[in-house]
């Protein structure tokens, strides 16, 4: 198993159950931009009190390590649970939106067909990349920036800048968007 097939695993169990989702972080970085190894996987989903049952049961003991008390937490206080694949420890961080812009994503999310077997919602890039300078912002880790502009090189012509303007301010992440674009233009 590789991180595409756990995708795959939890997008399936995500189109069944009927819960809102999108694939955000690394692996949607990935998806529009720049190839790049991740061993985790980030998803937003908006999992309620009345599915935690069946999302939980999708996930047997045999093949994946979730506690169903941490589930329950992360859902009564909009946080975030793990769910390990145990044979290959990859993990899948899924994170309960608690925000605007998380709702946001949730509404833009954009279906790509990633591998034959494969099709996915991804948040926008546009998303990806606000929450990318959120990120940074926070730890200011390089590797964010160059996420960004591993996207940028690759779906450039299809991002919408004014609304990455518009929310890097609601955001406060404008400072860091236009480190972003002086160090693009120095390359």
């Amino acid at each position: 198993m590789d991180p595409f097939d756990l995708l795959k695993v939890v997008s399936d169990v995500c189109k069944r159950l009927g819960i809102r989702y999108v694939t955000v972080g690394s692996m949607a970085t990935i998806t529009y931009g720049e190839p790049r190894f991740t061993n985790d996987i980030d998803i937003l989903l908006d999992l309620s009190p009345d599915t935690i049952d069946e999302f939980c049961s999708s996930f047997p003991d045999s093949d994946y390590y979730l506690s169903r008390a941490a589930v329950e937490t992360a859902v009564r206080n909009r946080r975030q649970f793990n769910i390990i694949q145990t044979k290959e420890s990859l993990k899948v961080d899924c994170i309960l939106p608690a925000s605007p812009f998380d709702e946001g994503q949730l509404s833009r999310g954009v279906i790509h067909q990633v591998r034959d077997d494969l099709r996915a919602v991804f948040a926008a890039p546009e998303d990806v990349i606000l929450k990318k300078l959120d990120y940074y912002r926070l730890g200011e880790s390089d590797k964010h920036l160059r996420d960004i502009a591993g996207v940028l090189r690759v779906s450039g012509d299809q991002i919408d800048r004014a609304y990455i303007e518009r929310m890097a301010a609601q955001l406060g992440v404008t400072e860091a968007w236009q480190l972003l674009l002086a160090r693009l233009k120095q390359a």
